[in-house]
């Protein structure tokens, strides 16, 4: 169970800004291992908690995404692998095999902005844009982290939109019309973490 820590504690900007670091070197090392050991499937600490900032469960896991700060070159090669093949175990084949391979090395090219698809008519996502704001809590192995963010819907032409449809699409090509790529952006002056507290 993710930690409360004290939401009135207020870090430094070089706390902040480690705090972040740490993130998303977490971020890409529990991320490269999913690709590597457990066929990309998601595991629970890409699959954060979403509460209100009073504290109010709105849901027990999402799957979030995080990008290169220009995601505009694997955003490239996610919809050209995409659009290449009908065969949904060869594009399968073909997503293992970039995101094992560089795509989560350099941790200091991803910026901190997430997001996270949702369906048509999704209430979480509904109720999460009536909100603005939540706070995502992470957790895997001794590891864990709570990160106030704000939240906002993406226009499809939005470079993260693209990023995250074309990246869901390489696992799940029947993507529905409707659906909502929302943005979440850390305050990483209010977030929490361990053991890097």
């Amino acid at each position: 169970m993710v930690q409360d820590s004290t939401s009135n504690v207020v870090l430094t900007e070089a706390a902040a800004d480690e705090l972040r670091d740490e993130f998303l070197n977490w971020q890409c090392k529990i991320r490269q291992m999913a690709v590597r050991e457990d066929g990309g499937r998601p595991s629970p600490g890409m699959r954060p908690t979403v509460d209100t900032a009073e504290g109010h469960r709105l849901s027990d896991g999402v799957t979030v995404l995080i990008h290169h700060t220009d995601p505009h070159e694997s955003t490239t090669l996610f919809r050209h692998q995409g659009k290449r093949t009908e065969d949904p175990a060869e594009r399968y084949s073909k997503a293992i095999e970039i995101l094992s391979a560089s795509h989560f090395q350099y941790p200091g090219e991803f910026g901190d902005t997430m997001t996270a698809l949702f369906g048509p008519g999704s209430p979480i996502a509904e109720r999460l844009l009536t909100h603005g704001q939540c706070v995502l809590g992470f957790e895997q192995f001794s590891q864990w982290f709570r990160v106030p963010c704000r939240v906002r819907a993406l226009d499809a032409s939005d470079p993260l939109y693209q990023a995250t449809y074309w990246h869901n699409h390489l696992f799940n090509p029947n993507i529905p019309d409707g659906i909502r790529v929302l943005s979440f952006t850390p305050d990483w002056r209010h977030a929490s973490g361990f053991p890097f507290d």
